[in-house]
């Protein structure tokens, strides 16, 4: 007696038009018996959904569900470690399943993947993100994150700062290289203006010269991605999402700092500790194979000076980036020199050093320093500053001679006979 499969191979092979003969030259089956099964026309069996099995994942399908309405993009490892939280014992592959089949996925295009040998290249880019930090709950901020990843081994370095500009892009960079105890060859840059200005009328890229001074310090070639091709620089655009999707989403942060401490923590339990999904390795032990071919450090710290005039305003105070810093009440010219490091700002006098400030984050701050007000400031003054207040109730005042009461009464009679006298 012939098995079910048997039966359906012999009446396929008779729709697709073969005979007898050959349907049993090509099953090995006895023309007899194939024509005895044929004339039976037994239809091939209809299978219907099995009946779903119960897992360990049913009691929190749902609370997946939640989460996803209200954050759509959240990973499935993210997820599975929330509910491994809670009490679940299964695997990664039954969450990833679950959480498959209730996403919409978008569909893509064939990418053509450019891989790249150890220690040759790196990618940087900023990304642009919202928070509201528990500090200031009733204020949305405006926060953007450097990230730096290895071509190679896709080791990532992440830093959250208040603002895109060259000072925080110079502080990424040393803090990147000190990370990575080295330097790529060389590092892949998205046309922002921090470090591209432009192009020349020949096609070459014009850089901005503080980069070029700080890749000649450290050994690197800055190269800038085509412009409109902004997934040549793809092994950087994607983490961002996976920060966003895994980090970012679903977490509250007390202040900048808070936010850079969880992210660090995040990066070396989870984002440099997971199986990279393209190169099937432990991103950590990646980069400790990728480490050696990575240039050597400079023996000397990089001391990037940014040199500008600044005016002095009337409450002794100079702007830079949208801060405001104090000089010292001894500071009589108008116009100073200002040097900005990577994280001091410094004003000259007639080339004499009066102040030294450190670089404060973000906009629309001030800082006085100590000893720079003698007085208090005057009606007019733009910045109300604590520290002032308390350093004129310090300032001694002269005492005030103790005289008889007489006295006073004979100038009150003096000033009403003058007033008589007028009148």
């Amino acid at each position: 007696m012939l098995k079910l499969g048997e039966i359906v191979v012999i009446q396929q092979l008779k729709k697709e038009g073969l005979s007898i003969s050959a349907i049993a030259e090509r099953t090995g089956l006895d023309r007899k018996t194939v024509r005895k099964y044929l004339a039976r026309d037994l239809d091939a069996p209809a299978y219907g959904p099995r009946a779903p099995r119960p897992t360990c994942l049913d009691e929190y399908k749902d609370y997946i569900a939640h989460r996803l309405k209200k954050y759509p993009r959240l990973r499935s490892t993210r997820l599975l470690r929330e509910i491994r939280d809670l009490g679940y014992t299964g695997g990664y592959t039954t969450v990833k399943s679950y959480v498959h089949g209730i996403r919409i996925l978008e569909s893509s295009g064939w990418e053509h993947r450019f891989e790249t040998p150890p220690g040759r290249q790196a990618q940087v880019d900023f990304a642009r993100f919202v928070v509201r930090f528990r500090s200031t709950p009733d204020r949305e901020q405006i926060v953007w994150l450097f990230s730096m990843v290895l071509g190679h081994s896709r080791y990532l370095f992440c830093r959250f700062v208040l603002r895109q500009d060259l000072p925080a892009v110079i502080r990424c960079h040393i803090e990147a290289f000190e990370v990575l105890g080295g330097v790529p060859e060389e590092i892949l840059y998205d046309r922002m203006k921090t470090a591209v200005i432009g192009e020349g009328d020949d096609g070459h890229i014009i850089y901005n010269r503080q980069l070029l001074d700080l890749a000649s310090h450290y050994g690197f070639m800055p190269k800038a991605c085509a412009a409109y091709r902004a997934k040549t620089k793809g092994k950087v655009e994607r983490p961002f999402s996976y920060i966003r999707d895994d980090f970012f989403l679903g977490e509250d942060f007390e202040d900048l700092a808070d936010m850079n401490a969880k992210l660090d923590g995040w990066l070396q339990t989870v984002a440099n500790a997971r199986c990279h999904g393209t190169t099937r390795r432990i991103v950590r032990e990646a980069f400790l194979d990728e480490r050696p071919s990575l240039g050597a450090m400079p023996s000397l710290p990089y001391q990037a000076v940014l040199r500008a005039e600044r005016r002095v305003t009337r409450d002794g105070m100079v702007s830079i980036d949208g801060n405001q810093y104090s000089v010292p009440d001894s500071t009589h010219r108008r116009l100073v020199e200002v040097q900005v490091t990577c994280d001091q700002v410094q004003v000259l006098d007639h080339g004499q050093l009066v102040a030294v400030h450190p670089v404060l984050p973000g906009r629309g701050q001030s800082r006085v320093a100590t000893g720079h007000r003698r007085y208090p400031p005057p009606g007019n003054a733009k910045i109300e500053r604590e520290s002032d207040r308390e350093q004129a109730l310090s300032v001694p005042c002269a005492p005030v001679a103790r005289r008889d009461l007489l006295v006073y009464d004979q100038i009150a009679q003096g000033l009403a006979g003058d007033i008589g006298g007028q009148s």
